[in-house]
This record gives C-alpha cells, sequence and structure tokens, in this order.
C-alpha cells in the first residue's frame, strides 16, 4: 500500500474543530486560498516561532498577500506604532499567520492523490446537499474536505462539524455496547434472547442468542415488513419489539446462515436498556461518546436538538432535490439512530485501532460470520470483515436521505470516510474509490457487493 504525503493543509485546520467560529471561519478561508491558482505565490520558509514573536512583541506583521509583482510571500514592514499591534485582536493575528502557511503549502505543489481529490471536490455544487470525505492514518489528516449545505434552508455549509445521520453504521455502536457488557460480564453472547425480552415467542427467543443477533445470523423477520399499512407514527425499538413477539415464525434456522437485519439491533438496544437500567441513549453517551471525547456525537430522539446537524435530502421522481429527512423508520435507535461528524467518527476509528474500549480483532476473530457466495466475506460487530491482506473492514449507512461509508484497514491503521446527506448519493463515492485506486491506495471495489447485501 502506497504511503500518501502529508502535505494537505485540510488536516492542519482541524486542530481547531471543538465548536468554534474560529475554526470554522479558518476552514473556509483555508478553502478558499487552496483553491487558488494564482502563480505570484512563491515557497518561502520563515522560523514559526520568530514569526510569532515578532507579532506578539509588536514590532512586524506579516502581509501575506504580496503586492502585484512581488517575488516574495511574505512582506515585512515597520508599523506606525507600537500599541496598534497590542490593540489587534489574536483573531486576525492568527488569520495572517494561518494564510501564509496555506500559501507556503500551496507553493509546496500537491501529490497525485491530493490533485485527483481536489480536482473532483472543485466539480461538486455548493448550493446543493454534499458530501464530506476524510481519509486518516495513524489518526493523523491526509485529506479531509467537505462540499454543498447541510441544510439548503438556513444555506449552512458542510464541514469536520457536521452532524450526519449515520443510519446502520449506527450498528458499530450498538454492537460495542453490548460487548462492554459482555466485558463487564453482565451478559454472555450465547445467552438467548428471551432471558431479556421474554415478550417473545419461546420458538423465537429461545433459539436466537445474542451472537445470532451481532452477525445477522438470526432469521428474525424484517420488521419493515410487519409494519401495518397506513403507519403514520415513527417506530421506535420497543415497536419493533412488539412486531416480532407477534410473530412466531423466523426466515431460516439462527446461525445456519447470512441475512442482514435491522430488527436484531433493535432488539440488541433494547438488552441494553433492560440490562444497564439506563436509556440506550444515555448508556452510548456514559459508555462511548463520553470516554472518547465525542462531545457533538448524539442519538436521535424526536424534539431533541443536534447542534450542527445536516438535514436529509433526496431526489424525487423528476430528479429533483426535496427534504427527506425522517420516515416512519427513522426514530428506531439500536439500527441507525447515531448522529456524528467526520471529527467525532475520527475519535471513533481512532479509539478502535488502538484498542481504547476493547480489542476489536479479538473479537472479530470469535465472533465473525462466514457471508456465503463472498469470498473470504464475513459478518460481525456492525462490521464487513474482508479477509485479504491486509484485513478491510467496511460498513454503509443508507436512510431516506443520507448515504455513508466507511473503510478501515486496522493493521495499517487507515481509514476512508464518506458522509452525504442526500439519498442514494453512491456515485461520488463510487469516483473516490476510483482515485484511490489508481493512486495506487488500494482497490476497494469489492465492498459495494457487501453494501448490495444492506438494501
Amino acid at each position: 500500500m502506497a504511503e500518501i504525503p502529508l502535505i494537505k493543509f485540510h488536516g492542519c485546520i482541524d486542530y481547531f474543530d471543538g465548536g468554534f467560529a474560529l475554526g470554522r471561519m479558518l476552514s473556509g478561508f483555508a478553502d478558499k486560498v487552496l483553491e487558488s491558482d494564482n502563480p505570484g505565490f512563491a515557497v518561502c520558509q520563515w522560523d514559526l516561532q520568530e514569526v510569532l514573536g515578532q507579532l506578539l512583541i509588536g514590532q512586524r506583521y506579516i502581509d501575506p498577500f504580496p503586492a502585484a509583482g512581488g517575488s516574495q510571500l511574505f512582506s515585512w514592514l515597520n508599523i506606525i506604532t507600537k500599541p496598534l499591534i497590542f490593540k489587534m485582536k489574536i483573531l486576525y493575528l492568527l488569520l495572517y499567520l494561518l494564510a501564509g502557511f496555506v500559501c507556503h503549502a500551496q507553493g509546496q505543489g500537491k501529490d497525485p492523490l491530493t490533485e485527483k481529490l481536489d480536482s473532483f471536490f472543485r466539480l461538486q455544487p455548493g448550493d446543493q446537499p454534499g458530501i464530506a470525505l476524510s481519509i486518516e492514518k495513524r489518526g493523523t489528516v491526509l485529506y479531509r474536505r467537505a462540499a454543498g449545505l447541510a441544510d439548503k434552508e438556513t444555506r449552512v455549509a458542510i464541514d469536520s462539524l457536521s452532524n450526519f445521520r449515520m443510519a446502520s453504521l449506527s450498528k458499530q455502536f450498538t454492537a460495542m455496547g453490548i460487548l462492554l457488557l459482555e466485558k463487564d460480564q453482565r451478559l454472555s453472547l450465547e445467552d438467548p434472547i428471551r432471558k431479556y425480552l421474554p415478550e417473545l415467542p419461546g420458538r423465537i427467543g429461545d433459539r436466537v442468542l445474542i451472537r445470532h443477533l451481532l452477525t445477522h445470523s438470526s432469521g428474525l423477520l424484517d420488521y419493515e415488513s410487519l409494519v401495518p399499512s397506513g403507519q403514520s407514527t415513527q417506530l421506535l425499538d420497543a415497536d419493533v419489539l412488539h412486531l416480532l413477539a407477534g410473530t412466531d415464525s423466523l426466515y431460516f434456522e439462527p446461525g445456519s446462515r447470512f441475512r442482514y437485519s435491522n430488527s436484531g439491533f433493535c432488539l440488541l438496544a433494547l438488552i441494553i436498556e433492560r440490562i444497564s437500567h439506563e436509556s440506550y441513549a444515555r448508556y452510548i453517551k456514559e459508555k462511548i461518546f463520553a470516554p472518547l471525547q465525542m462531545a457533538g456525537s448524539v442519538i436521535y430522539e424526536a424534539g431533541h436538538p443536534i447542534s450542527h446537524r445536516a438535514m436529509g435530502y433526496a431526489k424525487d421522481s423528476t430528479g429533483l432535490i426535496v427534504p427527506s429527512d425522517q420516515s416512519i423508520t427513522s426514530a428506531t435507535k439500536g439500527d441507525g439512530g447515531i448522529y456524528t461528524s467526520l471529527a467525532d467518527y475520527s475519535k471513533w476509528i481512532r479509539a478502535l485501532q488502538e484498542n481504547k474500549l476493547l480489542r476489536l480483532s479479538s473479537v472479530l476473530k470469535r465472533l465473525r460470520f462466514p457471508i456465503a457466495g463472498m469470498r473470504e466475506s464475513y459478518y460481525g460487530a456492525g462490521w464487513f470483515i474482508i479477509a485479504s491482506s491486509p484485513i478491510v473492514l467496511f460498513h454503509s449507512g443508507s436512510t431516506c436521505g443520507f448515504t455513508n461509508f466507511v473503510i478501515q484497514l486496522p493493521g495499517d491503521e487507515w481509514s476512508i470516510v464518506y458522509f452525504s446527506n442526500l439519498a442514494d448519493n453512491i456515485s461520488p463515492f463510487r469516483q473516490m474509490v476510483r482515485i484511490l485506486q489508481e493512486a495506487g491506495i488500494g482497490d476497494f471495489s469489492s465492498v459495494f457487493a457487501l453494501y448490495e447485501l444492506t438494501r
């Protein structure tokens, strides 16, 4: 697998992430400069400590935009009075300084992968729902960029703090919640689910184990097929249990085959609640979000505000983009209710790579379930597993208004994360996968066959 030189500046601006307006302003400013084709940007090297020192003591300031015809990037000028510099807000100092370093990065040139990805993003419309991409290795952002609007009504642009509905990427968090309970010896993966969900008939609850729910091998009926016609109110996880309790059939003998099941992860959320004696939302916040400092991440609950929220959209039969944020199945939590951002999801991926919560590789080795007809493909604990060299973890998340993909190479500590607030917006991700392959990073085209299993 080829290395990507860390010369892209977009990663650096995320040091300002944390909800500050400063970070957002600088992010937008940096994007504008990086996209400039001004040939006047020259390569200059200055001592950062000296530059900042001179700024703070009020002796000089930096003009990052030289006069026309100037050959140097920085123009050092004497200021009229020292008190003037003391009255300048630190925001302006940082802005000047940042502009100089952005231009410096521009002057050094870009690697071919960055060039191709930048070219791709420049073609994305800025006035429609869009996409966000982050490529990281060992916790370092190699490329991060967004395009489009998080909310068409307010005209707020997508950035690394925009909270997208994760849809089925939420299953990773639900699975982790169960695994943490197992770690604390509060359940066994071999427990029949009726131990915690006595409402289920014995023919289902006594045969289906927690292990089967985590691997999509339970045979449970799809709750979506059981929803009464004319249903207008949103379903909750408890409603899924009620629907399943009214049946006594399975698609197949538990543990005999793979079939993707949202039903199973709704039941896992209820099992978490009944063992922990806390709501699913509170448990996930206390056990995952808080320890990993994912402060912006939340679980959807109707009527509760979501900061930096990206609203969902879809194309109608004529191709017109229309609001499509919620459906009757959008309020279930265990199978798809989490909202998070590129900035927060990066912390999640890094925690998995560093085994901060538990050793995921060990869990997947004992839990993974083979997928018939898919060579070297398995599923376990919220991840598709491609047993290639290197091992690839993958998942998608699709709902009425969102399209998300994540590819993780845990051995090499790589991650590729793509979020979109437009339903069925898979084409841009296909293009990105093709760009990565052309750049020699790796061929990840096999994930699309796995994606189809979730449809």
